[in-house]
């Protein structure tokens, strides 16, 4: 599947702006199953200064600076990107137990620094007993690891309604399992708390993900959204990605763009600005797949 996926985000100030400085996550990632065929990162005002390179993680990180004054800001990232299938994992049942893949990293961690920066509790995600209880009714004991993380994605996708208006950033997690309700980010950061209260390596995914309009309905400019999930790392395949929002093993819908420890590290943009007052935030987002705009 190839799609072209526009990203934009748009400030408004009440007053001017003397300088911006933004961080920008929005160029997708290479992997065994996605390449990125083109990508632009446009910006008005024009920044002063502009520079990328890798972050801690390997993601592609803009960093822009601003130095005219403004009392907007618009930054626009364009590409387009192959993803390709990813191996079927019929068999959740053939990989260790949970138990076995926890006892591996704790007594040979030197042999999966790869999963050693996603283990541990964050800002954002803070283990907890009660999130270690909320998955031990998936992970029972001796059941294999990605049978019960796929068994966690489900409940989870099952007992929790999608909301909106229920959260923001910075509702922390106990708050989250309390209401049941929430969205993608809340969904992932909770399946994150709850394996590495387990003792399980996980990472934060942040990216984009085709949405279906509705039956003879046309697809609308602008009205899908950022996207996020949840990649458990299992030593016999690796990284493998699920998504408890939309109850399902990642495949070609879902477009990677980065990951980290929480949503923290890969925010899709964040910043510092010296002056403006109160600030206006409006995003649209449009997945196209590119069969679909050449039809």
């Amino acid at each position: 599947m190839r799609y072209q996926v526009e990203h934009q985000t748009h400030y408004s100030y009440d007053l001017p702006v003397i300088q911006s400085q933004q961080m920008v996550h929005m160029m997708p990632r290479q992997t065994p199953y996605q390449q990125c065929v083109s990508y632009t990162l446009a910006c008005e005002p024009s920044p002063a200064e502009q520079s990328r390179r890798l972050d801690f993680f390997g993601n592609h990180t803009d960093y822009l600076t601003m130095l005219v004054p403004h009392q907007s800001l618009e930054v626009t990232s364009r590409f387009q990107v192959e993803v390709l299938p990813r191996p079927t994992i019929s068999a959740l049942a053939q990989s260790p137990a949970w138990e076995l893949v926890q006892a591996m990293l704790k007594s040979e961690g030197t042999q999966y620094l790869e999963a050693a920066p996603f283990i541990y509790t964050t800002a954002r995600v803070k283990c907890s007993e009660a999130l270690a209880n909320y998955a031990l009714t998936c992970f029972t004991p001796q059941r294999p690891l990605l049978e019960a993380a796929m068994a966690l994605t489900q409940k989870i996708h099952a007992e929790f309604e999608f909301d909106a208006q229920a959260t923001d950033v910075s509702t922390p997690l106990d708050e989250v399992l309390k209401g049941r309700r929430g969205v993608c980010q809340d969904f992932a950061h909770l399946m994150l708390g709850a394996l590495r209260s387990l003792g399980l390596p996980c990472r934060y995914v942040s990216g984009y993900i085709l949405t279906h309009p509705p039956p003879g309905q046309p697809r609308l400019v602008g009205a899908d959204a950022s996207h996020a999930w949840v990649s458990v790392y299992c030593p016999m395949y690796g990284w493998v990605d699920f998504d408890p929002t939309n109850n399902c093993l990642v495949q070609q819908d879902h477009i990677t763009v980065a990951w980290g420890r929480d949503f923290g590290d890969v925010s899709p943009m964040r910043g510092v600005v010296l002056g403006g007052g109160a600030q206006q935030l409006k995003v649209s987002v449009t997945v196209t797949p590119l069969d679909y705009a050449m039809a």
